[in-house]
C-alpha cells in the first residue's frame, strides 16, 4: 500500500512514517501536491544479489554480441 504525506506533515510524524515503511509500506512525500520524494523499504540482500547476477549475465551477452565491451560499459558508468 502507498501512503501520502505533505512535507510538513512527513516532518511531524517522521518516526511514525518510517515504522509503516519498516513494515513494508511505501510513502511518497507531497509539496504542494506535487512528489519530491518515496520513502521505500531497502532490497533485501537476495533481491540485489538476483540484480548484481542480471547485470553479470547482461555485460557477458553485450560482450559476446559485440555491442559493447566490459571496458566501455565500466566507462560508460563512471561518466553517470
Amino acid at each position: 500500500m502507498t501512503i501520502t504525506v505533505g512535507v510538513f506533515e512527513a516532518k511531524t510524524k517522521l518516526s511514525e512514517l518510517l515504522e509503516q515503511v519498516s513494515r513494508g509500506e511505501q510513502v511518497i512525500i507531497t509539496r504542494r501536491g506535487v512528489p519530491v520524494a518515496q520513502l521505500v523499504p531497502p532490497p533485501t540482500r537476495e533481491a540485489v544479489y538476483r540484480d548484481l547476477l542480471a547485470l553479470g549475465r547482461e555485460i557477458r551477452s553485450r560482450t559476446a554480441t559485440g555491442d559493447q565491451t566490459a571496458k566501455e560499459l565500466i566507462e560508460q558508468g563512471r561518466r553517470w
